[in-house]
């Protein structure tokens, strides 16, 4: 008989808090921004480019939100990693996010989606990304 199992996922609601917490930081810094967010298979959920934002930044952020989903760590890994001589890494064709600014969702040592930022500098970009997640109090 097959075993029951249960697994939390973002809701839509969970998107908007994140949504509305991210740029609510970006706002609060003057920061222009786009927030993206993915599901635990780095899939597209959300995504929120600000007024102002360079279109490039709404590639970015979905590129360091899917590596943290994918990778269930921070994208700042891989840059830190690659910038301490491990290039390696850089022939991982399926990460092409790997800067700093891209945090994935845990809950119960689970990875449920991640969230990247772009637009300003990569701790900024962080920054706005873990003030999202924690508006989810998981």
């Amino acid at each position: 008989m097959p075993v029951q199992q249960t697994r939390c996922v973002l809701t839509v609601v969970d998107l908007e808090t994140v949504l509305r917490a991210a740029r609510e930081e970006a706002a609060r810094n003057g920061w222009l921004v786009t927030i993206a967010i993915v599901d635990e298979g780095g899939h597209p959920l959300a995504l929120q480019r600000l007024d102002g934002a360079a279109p490039v930044s709404a590639y970015i952020a979905g590129e360091k939100a899917r590596t943290a989903a994918l990778a269930r760590r921070e994208s700042k890994w891989y840059e830190e990693s690659i910038n301490g001589g491990r290039a390696a890494l850089l022939s991982l064709g399926a990460l092409t996010g790997m800067l700093e600014g891209g945090l994935p969702i845990m809950t119960g040592g689970h990875c449920i989606g991640a969230v990247g930022v772009s637009g300003v500098k990569p701790d900024q970009d962080a920054q706005v990304a873990r003030a999202g997640i924690a508006a989810l109090a998981i």
